[in-house]
């Protein structure tokens, strides 16, 4: 067979990329497929078994639309575009997830198209069930909680509350993650499937959980009413109220549900009771509608049926994997027990060793202080055994002084005394002085009154002998041969030598009291010599006294 042959045989294909709620897939899907075909094909891809709550969503013309089964992908109403995009979501809730759910996928798959709703605000959730849904999802997500591992603004990227709650309390990010942080710290064991129903158990009991709302009417003009179909029937709500419903249809109750073109009808099983119709805008509405009551109905039927040999080997193996995963959980959960255990005794030990490595740190830093301190005390003792020695001798050496100053003191005293002794005789004979120079002083005035008198009487005395002498020998030169005058001169030369030994005396009366004069002046001279150097003695004792009272 030629290559060309074979290219001939290859069916024509085209792409089509499926969109989960965490994920994207690309399928070259031949043209021929069914719905059916590809939905299958997705499955396998993600080893989905619980097939019948998924489906293949698209949008057209902004109305969300989905994807036939029975029929072929491209002869339905789908988006021209390459590739053709479809959300994997789930179609059809259960009503009691723990028991229906039965693969892990499964329950992954739910919980995050439930917690997408919720942040979404799709399903209405109070302030305080949001945050334990969020603590359980932080579970899921990132395990059990580590302080040391989860520090604060470890939840900053992630998207855990809906908007609307963020904008009814004033809180900042730190508080929020705080608040969720104090319930997640209380999962501490719980594995992520376990953390995931969880809170599809919390959810499941939400008024708007699972819940397809359309606008309907009771009459062609008005639409005033919202229709709202979920697993357990067909509930009747106001416009302005979803959580409420005015009037509800169990699946239990309802006979019939027929569609003809904008009108539905609903009949209950009761005949008596009314028939409910109404309205919708559009053909499409209404078929989505009765497509959503068939598969409703069908596996609300189905639950209450017994379980297909397919289910009843499902739930065996879920049992099964369960209780192998229950064990797993606690061989891994006293293995992380054990851990835990052992990092605390090693982190005990090492505190330990630590703590003794620090203790004998600080024994060596102390010894070597005790060393250094013994050393110093050594050197201390040795300067204090010199300063000893050194203070001895100063105080040998003081001692010394003392004797010394004591005897000098005495000696002092002594001198002091003996010099005040001569200070008094030095006064006594200045007393003496001044009264003997009194005295002389008189005797020396008197003396110069005797002298002074005696020159007058001297001067009258010369006075008389030239008065007596001028008027009786006038001519005595022209006559020097005359006898009787040598007589005379005779007696005037006797007179003469009177006169000059009277004058002799008191010249050596003159002499003999100004040699005395002299005499005096020298000795008080003398005296006052002494008194200078008895009071530069006394001055010299009195400051040896003042160092010896200071040495003392």
């Amino acid at each position: 067979m030629s290559i060309r042959g074979l290219k001939k045989k290859q069916p024509k294909t085209f792409k089509v990329r499926i969109i989960t709620v965490d994920a994207e897939m690309e399928f070259s899907c031949e043209m021929k497929w069914k719905g059916k075909d590809l939905f299958d094909l997705v499955c396998r891809a993600l080893g989905l078994r619980e097939t019948w709550f998924f489906g293949l969503q698209y949008t057209i013309k902004g109305m969300c639309t989905w994807l036939k089964m029975d029929k072929k992908v491209l002869d339905q109403e789908i988006p021209k575009e390459d590739p053709i995009s479809f959300h994997f979501l789930a179609k059809f809730y259960p009503e009691k997830v723990e028991e229906e759910l039965l693969q892990e996928i499964t329950q992954h798959l739910f919980f995050l198209q439930v917690k997408k709703q919720i942040l979404d605000e799709e399903i209405y959730c109070s302030p305080e069930a949001t945050v334990l849904l969020a603590s359980y999802a932080v579970q899921a997500k990132y395990g059990d909680y580590d302080p040391n591992f989860h520090e604060p603004g470890f939840l900053a990227h992630d998207e855990l509350l809906p908007k609307r709650v963020l904008r009814q309390y004033q809180l900042t990010a730190e508080m929020w993650e705080e608040k969720i942080t104090a319930w997640y710290a209380e999962h501490r064991g719980i594995a992520r499937d376990e953390a995931e129903m969880n809170y599809l158990k919390i959810a499941q009991d939400l008024e708007m959980y699972g819940v397809n709302y359309f606008p309907i009417a009771q009459n062609k003009n008005h639409t005033d009413l919202l229709l709202g179909v979920d697993a357990k029937g067909i509930h009747i709500y106001s416009i302005n109220n979803r959580f409420s419903p005015n009037k509800s249809f169990e699946w239990s109750s309802i006979r019939n549900i027929s569609c003809s073109e904008k009108e539905l009808t609903i009949k209950p099983l009761d005949k008596k009771a009314e028939v409910f119709k109404f309205f919708s805008s559009q053909l499409k509405v209404n078929k989505l509608i009765f497509q959503l009551c068939i598969g409703n109905h069908d596996l609300f039927m189905r639950r209450r049926k017994v379980d297909s040999i397919e289910i009843q080997q499902m739930k065996a193996q879920a049992r099964e994997e369960k209780a192998r995963k229950k064990m797993e959980n606690q061989r891994l959960a006293r293995e992380k027990q054990l851990r835990e255990e052992a990092e605390r005794a090693k982190e005990e030990l090492e505190r330990r060793l630590f703590q003794l490595e620090d203790e004998a740190r600080q024994a060596n830093e102390a010894l070597l202080r005790s060393q250094e301190a013994a050393e110093l005390l050594a050197e201390k003792a040795q300067i204090a055994e010199e300063e000893a020695k050194l203070l001895a001798q100063n105080a040998a050496e003081a001692e010394q002084e003392r004797q010394r100053l004591e005897i000098t003191a005495l000696k002092s005293k002594e001198e002091k005394r003996l010099m005040e002794q001569k200070m008094r005789e030095a006064e006594l004979i200045a007393v003496k002085l001044v009264k003997e120079s009194d005295r002389r002083a008189k005797e020396a005035e008197h003396l110069k009154q005797d002298l002074h008198e005696a020159r007058e009487a001297e001067r009258k005395a010369k006075q008389k002998l030239l008065d007596i002498t001028r008027p009786n020998y006038p001519h005595m030169a022209k006559y020097p041969q005359y006898t009787p005058g040598d007589s005379r001169d005779a007696n005037f030369d006797k007179g003469s030598t009177k006169l000059d030994l009277k004058d002799i005396d008191l010249k050596r009366l003159s002499f003999e009291i100004e040699r005395e004069r002299l005499d005096y002046l020298e000795k008080s001279r003398k005296f006052e010599d002494r008194l200078k150097e008895l009071k530069s003695e006394i001055h010299a004792l009195k400051l040896e006294e003042k160092q010896a009272g200071l040495y003392s």
